[in-house]
């Protein structure tokens, strides 16, 4: 380091190391581009050629205990908040060395070592989950920040503003930072938003916004040290709109297209990477040697990281099914019978409730026997203590771990999935299981999918309840679906839909405290008018295993929720005629029991699979095929599903009674069976 400098406004140590990352993040831009233009290899790649000073800047005022979530286009985030190079660049070329064993790849970067905790491909989804980790910092009384990277295209995203909502109102540890590199995609920002700045959204939030210029390191890494600095001190999130300029193509290789020559020789010269290292040399704080030996150990580092990727082993197809859940068992396929064992239900003391308040005896026990357990969703304060009365009276008992949110799905969804990164375990509520249309995105492609784009380096112990209005009549098209079918499409999620109150506790306290996302799906027609004998205490009803009703032989009802009542009705009917049916309870729709399903089917030659889902691709459909499949030589008659016609639930009682099956019209279809 040269002898005299001039004052420069930060410590010259401090402008070295920055520069020091932006030549690592500058050395990995120009290898991977050279490398795809010569077809050395070959990955998805979004360039963020002329943003590195963002990431760059921020690096020397944070360490790896605090969390970064970035996007597709973040590379350069992930090299300044410390993810090595070789599991970087080995898990961009879909190697078993990669950081997330090649099953991440390029835009799904994820290395909680370095604090790097998620990357999304979903424009704007991590700012959601970066509430989760704040929370979960907040909760834990920790000194933690949390700085979600976004770019200005997720400013349109309603996703941004639910997180932003919601980091306001709980004063989240949190830092918002869209890198504004002025074009969203192709699209320029006058031609997708009339705003004149992002910043001053902030204030419709309740807190800070501030516009920085990200291509001027010193003033920028200035401005992020005072902010990280309040942020810290549990002052609540800021927004800061990092200006700068993109000068690649949004994807591939090359210059950007978007801006004239003489618009791109301008932003050149703004450029923070040439402009800094002249600005280190102008200012004697470095000779041109020095400059040189940093350029050339980034190179080295980038080489070497390259090589190691090349040489690793391409991650095999037997890791296929591997990480989709923590067991490798769970997934479904062909010929898939495991044996698991029944519940022992405890037999001691038990106390008469509804399935609400066997929901709510759960909801207590967890809270008691883990502090990381912690409920949110709307409503669920008091008054009223949920809409459907299971959390009465206690946000009073636990002010903290109640946590009654804005009507916003996805901040809620996408809360609780950060938080489960964080190693807490969130119950969040979705009103009505009609409601996850509208935060699919956070429970598909980032809860049911982290623990697999992760290579298991992160998981998701968060469970969701939700309530279906089918069978009560009156409800309409948006509050009586069945739309458990959507949720099962989504590999990584365990489903359950108990059908009676000690199920419904006792798969509760299983999904709690399960390592894997799970949904619980309750039934309103069941929460008010099924009543029984419940044991007290924790126990727990295993997942994956189904429930004998009743025993029949000669055709096997399979079901679950409260069609279950019915068909046990049904089957009390058909037995005057002689009829013996044997009543299956699925009580988990995944993982599916296959071999108490099969079991029953083997001993009575028959079977009719029955939902309130439209029976047009509804799990009835897999479960006859499998079972048809499997069975072939040893059935009476063919295998059948039973579900709802496919029309939406009609508010008219008349039309309703009529689409989903009944008592008479599965008995009907029983006798029909029965021909064969």
């Amino acid at each position: 380091m040269a002898s005299t400098t001039r004052d420069l406004g930060i410590d010259p140590a401090v402008l070295v190391e920055i520069y020091r990352q932006m030549s690592r993040i500058h050395e990995v831009d120009k290898a991977i581009q050279a490398g795809l233009s010569s077809g050395r290899f070959q990955f998805t790649y979004w360039p963020m050629t002329g943003q590195e000073a963002i990431p760059a800047a921020i690096a020397p005022l944070v360490t790896p205990e605090d969390y970064m979530l970035t996007i597709y286009r973040g590379i350069h985030d992930q090299v300044a908040k410390g993810v090595p190079l070789k599991g970087l660049f080995a898990e961009a070329l879909g190697r078993r060395d990669g950081v997330n064993k090649g099953k991440g790849g390029s835009p799904h970067i994820s290395h909680p070592p370095s604090g790097s905790m998620l990357t999304t491909a979903i424009v704007g989804g991590n700012t959601v989950i970066a509430n989760g980790l704040a929370l979960a910092n907040k909760m834990r009384g920790t000194r933690r920040v949390t700085i979600a990277n976004f770019g200005d295209g997720a400013t349109s995203i309603g996703t941004l503003h639910e997180a932003m909502n919601l980091a306001g109102v709980w004063k989240l540890p949190v830092i918002f930072l869209c890198q504004n590199n002025q074009i969203g995609e192709y699209t320029p920002i006058p031609e997708y938003t009339a705003s004149k700045d992002f910043a001053s959204r902030a204030a419709a939030y309740g807190f800070k916004g501030v516009r920085l210029d990200g291509n001027d390191p010193i003033a920028f890494h200035n401005a992020m040290k005072e902010i990280i600095a309040e942020v810290r001190d549990g002052h609540g999130p800021v927004f800061v709109e990092a200006v700068t300029m993109r000068l690649s193509q949004h994807a591939g290789v090359g210059w950007t297209t978007h801006l004239s020559k003489e618009e791109l020789e301008r932003a050149k010269a703004d450029w923070p990477v040439p402009k800094t290292r002249k600005l280190l040399l102008e200012a004697g704080v470095l000779t041109a040697e020095e400059l040189d030996a940093i350029d050339q150990a980034a190179r080295k580092e980038v080489e070497e990281a390259i090589e190691f990727a090349l040489a690793s082993p391409v991650t095999p197809a037997e890791e296929m099914l591997v990480d989709v859940y923590g067991d490798p068992e769970i997934p479904p396929r062909r010929h898939q019978r495991v044996k698991r064992a029944a519940e022992r239900l405890p037999q001691g003391e038990r106390k008469m409730m509804a399935m609400y308040e066997a929901i709510q005896d759960a909801i207590e026990i967890s809270l008691e026997l883990d502090p990381e357990v912690f409920y949110l969703g709307e409503d669920i304060g008091d008054p009223p203590g949920g809409v459907f009365r299971c959390f009465k009276g206690l946000k009073q008992r636990y002010p903290e771990r109640i946590r009654p949110t804005p009507i916003a799905e996805q901040a809620i969804i996408g809360c609780a999935t950060g938080a489960a990164i964080a190693g807490m375990r969130p119950v969040a509520e979705i009103m009505f299981i009609d409601f996850i249309g509208v935060c699919l995105d956070q429970i598909s492609n980032h809860a049911a999918k982290q623990r697999y784009m992760s290579g298991s380096a992160t998981h998701v112990p968060m469970t969701i309840r939700t309530i279906t209005g089918g069978g009560l009549g009156g409800l309409g098209a948006q509050h009586s679906q069945a739309l458990e079918a959507i949720l099962l499409h989504q590999p990584g999620l365990k489903v359950v839909y108990p059908s009676t109150p000690t199920d419904a506790k006792g798969l509760l306290l299983s999904c709690i405290f399960d390592d894997d996302p799970c949904v619980q799906i309750e039934s309103m027609l069941l929460n008010y008018t099924t009543r029984e004998e419940v044991p007290l205490g924790d126990y727990r009803i295993p997942i994956g295993v189904a429930a004998v009703r009743r025993e029949g032989s000669d055709i096997s009802l399979i079901t679950y929720g409260w069609h279950v009542r019915v068909c046990l009705q049904v089957a009390e009917e058909l037995a005057k005629e002689g009829i013996s049916c044997e009543v299956i309870d699925l009580r988990t729709l995944l993982p599916l029991d296959y071999d108490r399903i099969l079991s029953s089917v083997e001993k009575t030659g028959r079977a009719l699979v029955v939902h309130a889902a439209t029976e047009f691709c509804g799990l009835g459909s897999e479960i006859a095929a499998t079972i048809n499949e499997e069975l072939f030589a040893k059935l009476k008659a063919p295998a059948a599903r039973f579900g709802a016609a496919y029309a939406p639930i009609a508010y008219s009682r008349a039309i309703e009674d009529a689409q989903i099956p009944n008592a008479g019209t599965i008995a009907e279809r029983v006798r029909e069976l029965l021909k064969y």
